[in-house]
């Protein structure tokens, strides 16, 4: 039989361990609560008027930024700062304090106010990992994403430069990192049931030899429209998840191969109004690192 005073110490011990737990889990609300991305759509006449407010981010292949943008902009592309990791999985995208740095020598802080176009194309929707990137930092100015990117802009007669002589002085960008924007594969495996899981990639190449099990395949290219490439209206994307099976009374987590594509579907979600969406920025690469994915036959029957 054990002593009272052992009971006593263990009893201490739980409460202790269960205490610690509450304080953590309550610690992680409030940091979520009192922090909020604020991302809205911009259409090109109302940037055109507001540019000199606003710190300007073109998130193309630097060799489009080099051949002409919008005024003022500064190149900021997915290709530059992802990386091979330790594991071999590509396209991770490079560590908090990396970013910061190169945000505060571009003369960008946390609370400045930031547009961010592409042209969803070239750099594979790389305009939306950009927004995730800057929410998974915790940015607290607002985030404008010019719809209908560079070919909006060009359409309408604003101005093109090729100079590369925009510089700002430098500053301090201060990180609050969001992890509830991004998750991890343990966290992917253990949700599955609770969760949409939506595969952004290519059909023929990409879903159908594997994908996660579960998922659901919507290409990132259905999440835009028209000429100029401009996202689907709150309406349409509820009709387009609708469409495909998607239950949105559940959370959505979209994915692809490194986290941009899904970036892009990410965004359009974020400025629909709908629930937050996370980006599974580890992607397939992650994923199948150390699981299996489904595919084959499995995939022609998801299809």
């Amino acid at each position: 039989m054990p002593s009272d005073k052992k009971i006593e110490r263990s009893t201490a011990l739980s409460f202790g361990i269960f205490f610690s737990l509450i304080i953590s889990f309550l610690m992680v609300v409030c940091s979520h609560s009192l922090w909020a991305f604020d991302l809205q759509r911009i259409e090109t006449p109302q940037a055109a008027t507001k540019l000199r407010q606003m710190i300007v981010l073109d998130a193309r292949p630097v060799t489009k930024w080099r051949e002409g943008h919008i005024p003022g902009a500064m190149s900021f592309s997915w290709e530059e700062y992802t990386r091979t990791d330790a594991d071999g999985v590509k396209y991770r995208i490079s560590p908090p304090e990396e970013l910061a740095e190169a945000l505060g020598s571009m003369g960008v802080s946390n609370s400045d106010a930031v547009l961010v176009y592409g042209d969803a194309d070239s750099s594979w929707g790389g305009e939306g990992w950009l927004a995730w990137m800057l929410a998974w930092l915790g940015h607290r100015g607002c985030v404008y994403f010019l719809d209908g990117g560079i070919q909006s802009w060009e359409e309408s007669g604003q101005p093109i430069h090729s100079d590369s002589s925009s510089k700002r002085p430098k500053t301090t960008y201060q990180v609050n990192l969001q992890q509830q924007v991004n998750i991890s594969s343990e966290q992917l495996e253990a949700q599955q049931d609770h969760i949409n899981l939506i595969d952004t990639r290519g059909y023929l190449t990409e879903w159908l030899p594997g994908h996660l099990p579960g998922a659901i395949h919507i290409p990132w290219e259905k999440f835009y429209q028209g000429l100029y490439r401009k996202t689907l209206s709150a309406d349409a994307l509820r009709s387009l998840l609708q469409k495909n099976g998607v239950d949105l009374k559940k959370p959505v987590v979209y994915y692809c191969s490194g986290g941009i594509r899904s970036g892009y579907a990410w965004l359009v979600h974020q400025l629909s109004g709908l629930p937050s969406a996370i980006n599974f920025e580890g992607g397939t690469e992650k994923w199948a690192r150390k699981r299996p994915l489904a595919g084959g036959a499995e995939a022609d029957e998801d299809k």
